[in-house]
């Protein structure tokens, strides 16, 4: 048996907001309400079911792998939003994406204080790739 990661629950304090948030940045649909839940579901299948809870929300990363066609778009939609970016998570290169493994990255926040990233290349396609310190200033960016 072949094993797949198949959905996962996004915790926020407004599911709405959150779910059309992420949806509106990549390019992907919100789906229709089944019960709690409102789900985004990315190309490979992946359902990210977004959650209202009033409660503490411990944050969390998501990462999402997209091609270089589809990582200029993305770009243009964060800086056009005023959403800050940054190309660590660590706030360190704010206004810039990351080149790692020859690809385009880009760290940001959603609405919950979730942290987001999005990426061209999996880390480790290109051994000779620095990991850190590579990175490209983003015209207008925040």
């Amino acid at each position: 048996m072949s094993v797949e990661f198949n959905h996962t629950i996004v915790l926020t304090r407004d599911r709405e907001k959150s779910a059309r948030f992420l949806a509106r940045i990549l390019g992907l649909e919100v789906g229709e309400p089944a019960g709690l839940f409102l789900p985004v579901t990315t190309a490979n299948g992946v359902t990210l079911d977004f959650a209202t809870i009033d409660a503490d929300i411990p944050v969390q990363h998501y990462a999402f792998l997209v091609s270089e066609d589809e990582f200029a778009p993305i770009l243009d939609r964060l800086v056009e939003a005023g959403i800050p970016i940054q190309a660590d998570p660590h706030g360190r290169h704010p206004r810039r994406v990351n080149r790692h493994d020859g690809g385009h990255g880009v760290y940001f926040t959603d609405p919950a204080g979730h942290g987001l990233e999005v990426i061209t290349r999996p880390y480790g396609t290109d051994p000779d790739s620095p990991l850190n310190g590579v990175t490209e200033e983003v015209p207008g960016a925040v």
